[in-house]
């Protein structure tokens, strides 16, 4: 018996053909892709998406649109899809001297890899040797992305270490400059640098929707962590990337991108906008080399602030003046004009200066480098742009540019960044002046600790856990330093309580209650006790989480408590903010408790009869036993 057979038809053998065809020529259905150099999901603990939920048919909407772009061919993708809350934001990224099918293909591959190595993953990030990707349901675009954080390294060493740093110095700030300098479609550049017998090639890139400004502060950033960073896996190697999602650097021996090469001799470190020391790997030695290498000429810093001129005098403080200024790079700083007698010879002081350099947190102020000529001792920090926290939180009309979710991760911002100083960084720091006039906030608003590490710069005397110089601003002293001059890190502690007090409330350390002055430590302690806590909330801020906000509040008094065992460490207070289910202590008194009518009496008998307050602003009042001939606020380190 014979099995029959019927002819096909024409139309179905096409379709057949035609669906055979898309079979073996998708990738992404029959081929799987290449594996990402590296990957991170979920970096920022964003949770989970659901199947089938409106984030994911956003992202597999915005993905298919990423891959199927024949209209871009510069080589840097930014897309949006979907509204709050399952918007999603992407950016794919080609190295800049690719060309564009091979670009397009790179983008193509990882559209469908990210999917497979982060399945169900609000975030995610992943990088190739000539691309990378990222998407996030979180805002993405003109913002300086640090984490994740990605490195890669050949395990072989140059031959010169301290050369080969000299002249990956020198070729750094040429291309820094460079690739900042680009516009809104590329900020790319290349180039290579003579190191004896070996030449050093390397690209520096950044993500073209930021400004040259925070291209420049990204690769800088990325480029001072090389001492320092990946368990000492990059110092001296012969090829590394260093890669964050706004920005990356790689170099290698040879050749390895597409451009014109630029062999030049090696010249001396110039002082340039990127003051940054490679110092080989350690000895007592090199610590004072590497110190030279953050020095500024004083004619480029006098150029760079019109010669001090006061329409670029950003303030005055115990320390000396501030002035804005630019670099010829373009790059702005802040340079702080020291008080004229710092009691220090010049080598200790570049090497206090280094000390303090190398101290790098986002919540911190980054110093740059230094300048030294004569009796002039110039500090040149980063530049930041929105001025301090004091500005905006007593301001009637700028405090409602402070909304609480602002608010609420400037609070945050602080204490990571007292807990890096106490426990994190490689010296244990007590900043001692803590204030609100002390919290700069950039751009994005994020709070930056600034005058720490300050007490290096100047001939303390005292020991480490008592000093006969105290100087300070009253209403942030914990008492056991205003009186007896004892601190630690829990003096800190009550600083950040009264700062946080400060910010939830909206009034100052000390403020006017009708014909009275009243301590805001006095009116938060009653109002607790007498469950009116809500009350002293700002009245801007008609909208937030009121739980956060009396949490905050719960939070400020047990650090302001006079008992310094019972204040928490900045640990357990980074813990209680970022855990609302954590139970918190109930507080005890806070210090200086006291009724508004007898204030002003409280204050003169505590503090002495030597003690004077400044009369113009009570809440900013500089206390000081008049035994510290500079005047300044006092930052004590500790070598870990």
């Amino acid at each position: 018996m014979y099995a029959s057979t019927v002819p096909m038809d024409s139309s179905k053998l096409v379709l057949l053909l035609s669906f055979s065809y898309i079979l073996l020529h998708q990738p992404s259905l029959t081929a799987a892709q290449p594996n990402f150099n590296n990957y991170n999901c979920n970096y920022n603990n964003t949770g989970n998406y659901t199947t089938n939920s409106t984030y994911q048919r956003n992202l597999n909407s915005l993905l298919s649109s990423l891959a199927s772009d024949t209209q871009i061919d510069y080589g840097f993708y930014n897309l949006s899809v979907g509204e709050f809350p399952d918007r999603v934001n992407a950016i794919a990224l080609c190295r800049g001297d690719v060309a564009v099918d091979v670009c397009r293909s790179c983008v193509n591959d990882s559209t469908h890899k990210i999917l497979e190595v982060c399945p169900n993953k609000m975030e995610a990030f992943g990088v190739y040797e000539l691309c990378m990707i990222r998407y996030s349901n979180r805002s993405i675009f003109g913002v300086v992305n640090e984490e994740p954080y990605i490195y890669r390294a050949n395990r072989k060493n140059v031959l010169d270490v301290t050369l080969f740093n000299q002249a990956l110095q020198t070729l750094f700030a040429r291309l820094q400059a460079k690739a900042a300098s680009g516009n809104s479609l590329k900020k790319f550049a290349t180039g290579n640098q003579s190191a004896g017998v070996e030449t050093v090639y390397a690209i520096v890139q950044c993500t073209p929707d930021l400004s040259k400004g925070q291209c420049s502060s990204c690769l800088l950033d990325v480029f001072r962590m090389i001492p320092n960073c990946c368990d000492g896996n990059v110092q001296g190697k012969i090829g590394v990337r260093l890669i964050r999602p706004s920005c990356n650097l790689r170099w290698e021996i040879g050749k390895f991108f597409n451009g014109t090469l630029e062999i030049l001799p090696s010249p001396p470190p110039p002082q340039i906008s990127s003051p940054t020391s490679l110092p080989a790997p350690a000895q007592a030695g090199d610590e004072i080399e590497s110190a030279e290498s953050l020095q500024f000429a004083f004619s480029t810093i006098q150029d760079a602030t019109e010669d001090f001129s006061e329409k670029n005098k950003l303030g005055h403080g115990g320390f000396g003046a501030v002035y804005k200024g630019a670099l010829p790079s373009g790059q702005e700083i802040a340079v702080k004009r020291l008080s004229k007698d710092s009691g220090q010879g010049d080598l200790e002081f570049k090497n206090e200066v280094l000390l303090v350099a190398r101290l790098q947190h986002r919540n911190l102020v980054r110093l740059l480098g230094f300048c030294l000529q004569g009796i002039e001792r110039l500090l040149i920090y980063e530049f930041v742009p929105n001025a301090s926290l004091d500005h905006f939180i007593f301001d009637p009309i700028k405090r409602v540019h402070l909304n609480w979710e602002r608010r609420y991760k400037i609070i945050g911002g602080i204490a990571r960044g007292l807990l890096y100083l106490h426990e994190d960084s490689r010296l244990r720091i007590i900043h001692r002046d803590l204030k609100a006039s002390n919290i700069l906030l950039d751009e994005e608003m994020n709070p930056k600790i600034s005058d720490f590490g300050m007490a290096r710069l100047f001939v303390v005397d005292q020991t480490q856990g008592n000093t006969s110089r105290i100087v300070g601003t009253y209403g942030y002293m914990a008492p056991e330093y205003a009186m007896q001059g004892h601190f630690s890190v829990k003096s800190d502690v009550f600083s950040f309580g009264v700062l946080v007090l400060e910010i939830v409330t909206g009034k100052k350390n000390s403020f006017r209650n009708g014909n009275d002055i009243e301590h805001l430590l006095s009116h938060a302690w009653r109002n607790w006790r007498e469950g009116t806590a809500q009350d002293m909330i700002d009245p801007v801020l008609c909208s937030g989480s009121a739980t956060e906000m009396m949490r905050c509040i719960h939070i400020g008094l047990l650090c302001v408590q006079e008992n310094v065992a019972e204040r928490p460490t900045m640990a357990s207070v980074v813990l209680m903010l970022s855990s609302s289910s954590l139970t918190l202590q109930i507080p005890s008194q806070p210090a200086f408790f006291m009724n508004s009518s007898t204030y002003q009496s409280d204050l003169s008998s505590s503090m002495g009869h030597n003690s004077r307050v400044t009369e113009s602003s009570l809440s900013e009042s500089e206390v000081m036993i008049p035994l510290s001939k500079n005047e300044v606020s006092i930052t004590e380190l500790y070598p870990r």
